[in-house]
């Protein structure tokens, strides 16, 4: 059944009210954001999978073969999973908005669903994506609103590839908000402060 196509947590919200789907980085789990996903916006329904690929024992959604080197048939494959998860479960609780946010390999997973399935995401947050390649332009009519967040010294998600995928989703008709930090690959207070603010439209 593709509503558990992922091991996941899952609490329901209020009828009618938008679906977030939560997605954590590689080593991460699904309690990761479960927790801040529900504080974020307490009405709505959250879901929360657990990547089912294991880099020496890290969990992630879809395999590499280096840093920043993507193995893209299985990014296909986890594509192609991760859409028929969403659109289940976005009808098995009859949601309004489906929102997505992720850190890092869940901001990774996010994004190219995003890229390969418009109109699937009415909002998604990408904390420190990496997409490596030129993404496809999109056919179908359909856009959303993006948030990426970003460390200017992230050695594994550089300035240059993060602008390019601001401009991408620019350049498809969404609407981006940029938010950078001056560190590295980790979260900080103001990325947090703009999630909030982003995400105001949906309840938080």
């Amino acid at each position: 059944m593709s509503a558990e196509n992922y091991l996941h947590r899952a609490r329901a919200g209020a009828p009618g009210a938008p679906i977030l789907f939560v997605f954590h980085g590689t080593g991460g789990d699904e309690n990761q954001f479960f927790d801040f996903g529900s504080r974020l916006l307490p009405e709505a329904t959250v879901i929360s999978p657990l990547g089912d690929v294991s880099e020496h024992g890290a969990p992630r959604f879809f395999r590499r073969t280096g840093e920043g080197v993507y193995d893209l048939a299985d990014l296909a494959r986890a594509t192609a999973q991760m859409v028929a998860f969403v659109t289940a479960n976005r009808e098995k609780y009859g949601a309004s908005d489906v929102i997505g946010l992720g850190f890092s390999n869940g901001a990774n997973i996010l994004a190219n669903v995003m890229i390969e399935q418009p109109g699937l995401f009415d909002a998604g947050v990408l904390m420190h994506p990496l997409i490596p390649f030129q993404p496809k332009a999109r056919m179908e009519d359909a856009n959303a609103r993006v948030l990426i967040t970003a460390g200017e010294r992230d050695p594994i998600c550089p300035v240059p590839l993060t602008n390019g995928l601001a401009e991408y989703f620019r350049g498809q008709g969404d609407d981006v908000t940029l938010e950078w930090h001056p560190g590295s690959h980790e979260i900080r207070p103001n990325e947090i402060e703009a999630v909030k603010l982003f995400l105001q439209p949906y309840g938080a």
